[in-house]
C-alpha cells in the first residue's frame, strides 16, 4: 500500500523561530533546513502548496520549469508510487486530486479563515474543516484516524504560530500603549501614541523581541503535539513540516507579513522524513 502522507504547515512561522525553539519531536523526524516560500501570505502560498509544490531552495543556473517538474517527481519517493510524474498532476495540478486518484482518503484541517471550506482550497478533499478555534492543533490530532485498508492524506494548517502567537487560555501580554485586549487576529498592530488622535506609534524593539519569543514558544507547543500525532501514524507514513511564509519582527521597519518584501517573510523551515 502507498505511504500515508501528513503535511503540516505552521502558519507564519519564520525559519529562525523554528531554529531557536526546542523541538525534540521534530528532531526525531529530521533537522529542518532553511527554504523559501512562493508567497508572502497565507492564501497564495497555500495555492502553491496545494498544487504539490513545496518550499524551494532557490537553485541557480537552472531552468525554472525543470525545477517544477523535478519537484513533482520527488513524490515518487515520498509516497512509494512508482509512476508519479508531472503529468500525474495534470490537468488539475492538485496534490489532493492526484492522491484521490490513487485511492487516498483526503482530509484537511485548517485554522486560517482565508482557507475556509467555501474557498477552492477545499476541492478534492473528502473531509475538509475550518477549525472553530484559532489554536486547535490538539483537536486536529484527536480527530486523526488511519485505516489499514486505505492510505490517508492529512493536511494541517496551524494557527498557533500566527499572530498573536497565543496558546489556549492565554491573553496577549501587556505591551505598553496597547489599548484594550486583543481578542483575535484582527487586534491592532499599530497603537495610538495618545488618545487624542495623534500619529500611530510603531511597536518598540522590546515589543518586537517579545512577540518573536512568543512565536518560538508556540513552535515548542506544536512540537509537543507532534509527538502525539506521530504516535498515531503508521510506520508507512511520510511527514512534511514547514511554513507557508515567515514574519518580520521589526526588520526593515516591518511587522508581520503580506505586503512586505523582506527575506524574513519568505524564509521558512522545511523538514520531511518517514515516521521514525
Amino acid at each position: 500500500m502507498p505511504n500515508n502522507l501528513v503535511y503540516i504547515v505552521m502558519d507564519s512561522c519564520r525559519y529562525d523561530s523554528y531554529a531557536r525553539a526546542k523541538t525534540p519531536n521534530m528532531d526525531r523526524l529530521a533537522i529542518g533546513e532553511s527554504r523559501w516560500s512562493y508567497a508572502s501570505w497565507t492564501a497564495p502560498s497555500h495555492h502553491s502548496i496545494f498544487l504539490g509544490q513545496v518550499a524551494h531552495k532557490a537553485p541557480t543556473k537552472v531552468l525554472a520549469s525543470e525545477v517544477y517538474k523535478q519537484e513533482y517527481a520527488l513524490w515518487v519517493d515520498r509516497l512509494d508510487i512508482p509512476d508519479l510524474s508531472f503529468t500525474s498532476f495534470v490537468p488539475e495540478l492538485s496534490l489532493a486530486k492526484m492522491l484521490q486518484s490513487q485511492g487516498y482518503r483526503t482530509v484537511g484541517r485548517v485554522s486560517m479563515p482565508v482557507l475556509n471550506p467555501f474557498t477552492p482550497f477545499s476541492r478534492f478533499f473528502d473531509d475538509y474543516q475550518l477549525m472553530p478555534d484559532h489554536n486547535d492543533f490538539a483537536a486536529m490530532v484527536d480527530l486523526v484516524e488511519f485505516s489499514a485498508e486505505q492510505p490517508s492524506y492529512y493536511f494541517f494548517n496551524l494557527g498557533e504560530t500566527h499572530y498573536p502567537y497565543m496558546l489556549k487560555d492565554e491573553s496577549l501580554p501587556r505591551i505598553s500603549g496597547v489599548h484594550g485586549v486583543v481578542k483575535g487576529m484582527d487586534g491592532a498592530v499599530l497603537r495610538s501614541s495618545d488618545d487624542s488622535g495623534g500619529e500611530p506609534e510603531f511597536f518598540s524593539a522590546e515589543d518586537m523581541a517579545m512577540l518573536h519569543e512568543q512565536q518560538v514558544r508556540c513552535v515548542e507547543h506544536v512540537d509537543g503535539l507532534i509527538a502525539e500525532l506521530l504516535a498515531k501514524c503508521p510506520r508507512n507514513t511520510h511527514v512534511i513540516i514547514t511554513s507557508d511564509h515567515g514574519e518580520c519582527f521589526g526588520e526593515g521597519d516591518f511587522f508581520g507579513h503580506g505586503p512586505v518584501m523582506h527575506e524574513k517573510v519568505f524564509e521558512v523551515p522545511f523538514l520531511e522524513a518517514h515516521r521514525p
